[in-house]
């Protein structure tokens, strides 16, 4: 139960009278300085093994050690994020649940799901962005191409199947952004996560992904996929001998993912003031540094007004391609 300080001012006066603390008024500003005072949970709304849940896990241990509490990941994935994007929606707005979500929840699945089990834009505090990055578009071992134009003058005679994270993924609106883009149709097959995805591509279970860098760099150097091409406008020092998309096939392809942190929405500014500055050194930390480059990730920083601008604007670009691809959630 919430009091207004008026109220609260009365009732600690009369309760005061009879020798009784009425720490039940105490003012957010104090529930505030006191965080944290607990561990924090970091949801990652993908599968154990995927890009977002590398970058979660990087990020709590630097987070637990600037706050001096556990950060601790748990991975609710399923229906592109939307699973766990409700579970910290419907959390307390005390800072103690926070959502570390891919792009495309935001952008993409307010115009690919009918019914979603939030509104991303008023059930969500938005931070800050943390890290963003290229996919890697790669093909299954038992794929009959060796570059990007084999692949897309295969794709042209037989229709292929590609592999996501989820229906409107980071992972998915990639590869629909290529398949459009290289004039191909392709079936989408999609997972809880990229993990899965990329088993089945080694498998042979699907012909191609276009994923997330750090979920597929070290089976592409493992030689247990092929990768093609790199959405990025230049080569990643990850795979140098890996073209881009541009400059192998499709002049001007770029495709880049990024992740943000949310917080239940009503969480107040002096925490959240608080996991801003957080991240921050995060960031700036050497380990963490370090660990986005293996990666193949770059830190982001930005205000809660730029990355609602940045939402906005992606938003507005991914309803286009959705409505003219015609694609939903099935």
């Amino acid at each position: 139960m919430m009091f207004n300080n008026k109220i609260c001012t009365v009732l600690r006066n009369q309760l005061i009278t009879l020798g009784v603390v009425a720490s039940f008024c105490m003012p957010l500003t104090s529930q505030a300085q006191a965080w944290p005072d607990k561990p924090i949970k970091l949801i990652i709304p993908f599968a154990a093994g995927g890009t977002t849940d590398i970058l979660g896990r990087i990020l709590a241990q630097q987070m637990g050690t600037i706050l001096g509490q556990n950060v601790i990941v748990e991975n609710k994935g399923g229906a592109g994020g939307n699973i766990g994007a409700e579970v910290v929606a419907n959390s307390p707005p005390n800072g103690y649940t926070l959502l570390l979500a891919s792009g495309s929840m935001m952008t993409v699945n307010p115009y690919l799901y009918k019914k979603l089990p939030l509104n991303y834009a008023t059930d969500l505090t938005y931070i800050t962005a943390v890290a963003g990055g290229p996919m890697l578009l790669s093909v299954s071992p038992n794929l009959p191409v060796n570059n990007l134009k084999e692949f897309i003058a295969l794709a042209k005679t037989k229709e292929l199947t590609f592999g996501s994270a989820g229906i409107g993924s980071q992972v998915h609106m990639a590869g629909e952004n290529f398949n459009y883009s290289a004039g191909i149709n392709a079936t989408h097959v999609p997972y809880k996560g990229e993990a899965p995805a990329n088993n089945d591509l080694m498998s042979g279970q699907i012909d191609f992904i276009v994923g997330n860098l750090p979920a597929a760099t070290g089976f592409a150097k493992a030689g247990k996929i092929k990768p093609l091409a790199v959405t990025s406008s230049k080569r990643v020092p990850q795979l140098p001998d890996v073209p881009t998309v541009s400059e192998a096939a499709i002049p001007g392809f770029i495709n880049l993912g990024w992740y943000a942190l949310a917080a239940p929405a009503g969480t107040p500014k002096a925490i959240t003031d608080k996991i801003f500055m957080a991240t921050q050194k995060a960031l700036e930390s050497e380990a963490m540094r370090k660990s986005l480059e293996l990666n193949g990730l770059n830190g982001i920083l930005n205000t809660q007004k730029e990355l609602e601008a940045q939402i906005k604007s992606e938003s507005a670009n991914w309803e286009r391609v959705i409505k003219a691809r015609d694609i939903k959630a099935q």
